[in-house]
């Protein structure tokens, strides 16, 4: 599988976001406040939401290119040094002067995250014009497949989703989406979603139980219903992940994970390794125990991260 991805193109087109992380040690309160005092002892910065699915494509050995709104700021030289330095392609005419680009700044003690800063846009407003769908159709018409990662950062809204999953039929390319319901956006047909247990519940409609398990088999039936995707993946965390083609459960995957250190992007992690599986022949079963195996050893890092070939080949080479 390793051999085939390496020969694909992925689009990645949404709400690409600078991941900072403060590093630090607490050993006191503060007097102004009862809060801790942070004695900051190391910075870093990587690429995070649809930036760090590209990031994950890129470190599997795939080449890609994502689109999403970057600011003319310090945040958004950060990112497209970032792209550069890893082999993700950007075109700058997608660069937005007066956007700020959307960062997340962590404050990480003893390797737990103390809290969390955000800078965003207010919502609403998607990168897109005519212009720039027409630059979109020829990216899209050079790609194996697209992935739409929506953070409900602003890219997307229902008319943009609709726009390029229609684009993608109309070249007869694979589009996947990591959906984010609390979006309210509405889509149709397309081949693959990926939401965690929270988002596939709340997008089927069902009530959460206030106690014991959900039925997954239920909840795969009314998505089906409702947006009509070819395959259903849903992430469950410590659980493994649930695959569904055409509303019925196919099969039930043990998680791979052996040691977790952080969850952050897993889940750009699954839809990055499910993507380049799927365009490159991997039946559903396949490319879910591959993206699984991936997700693994994701969350045995801290902070946002990938994985390369090297390490899926100890990984599943060395089980214990």
């Amino acid at each position: 599988m390793l051999k085939k991805i390496a020969g694909r193109r992925l689009l990645v087109i949404g709400d690409v976001i600078l991941d900072r992380y403060l590093w630090g040690d607490a050993t006191r309160l503060s007097p102004e406040a009862p809060v801790p005092v942070v004695h900051i002892l190391r910075e870093s910065e990587t690429m995070g939401g649809a930036a760090n699915v590209a990031n994950n494509i890129a470190a599997l050995g795939a080449r890609v290119e994502v689109v999403g709104a970057v600011g003319n700021d310090d945040n958004g030289r950060k990112l497209l040094k970032s792209f550069s330095k890893n082999g993700i392609e950007f075109d700058p005419r997608f660069v937005k002067r007066r956007f700020r680009t959307i960062a997340k700044i962590r404050v990480v003690v003893r390797n737990q995250q103390l809290c969390r800063l955000d800078y965003e846009e207010p919502r609403g407003e998607t990168v897109f014009d005519r212009r720039r769908f027409d630059l979109l159709e020829a990216k899209i018409r050079q790609a194996d497949g697209v992935i739409l990662s929506d953070y409900a950062k602003g890219m997307f809204n229902t008319q943009v989703v609709r726009q390029i999953t229609d684009l993608a039929r109309a070249h007869k390319k694979f589009i996947a989406l990591d959906p984010k319901p609390a979006n309210d956006i509405t889509f149709k047909d397309l081949d693959l979603i990926t939401p965690n247990r929270h988002e596939a519940i709340e997008l089927s409609g069902l009530k959460f139980p206030a106690e014991g398990s959900v039925d997954l088999a239920a909840v795969c039936a009314r998505i089906w219903d409702e947006y009509r995707p070819r395959n259903l993946v849903i992430t469950l965390g410590a659980d493994g992940m649930l695959t569904s083609h055409q509303g019925d459960v196919v099969h039930r995957i043990a998680t791979a994970a052996r040691a977790v250190y952080d969850v952050s992007g897993a889940g750009d992690t699954v839809i990055a390794a499910l993507t380049l599986a799927l365009t490159s022949g991997a039946t559903l079963e396949h490319a879910a125990h591959f993206a699984n195996a991936a997700a693994g050893v994701v969350v045995g890092k801290l902070g946002t991260a990938t994985v390369t070939p090297d390490e899926m080949l100890a990984y599943v080479n060395h089980p214990s």
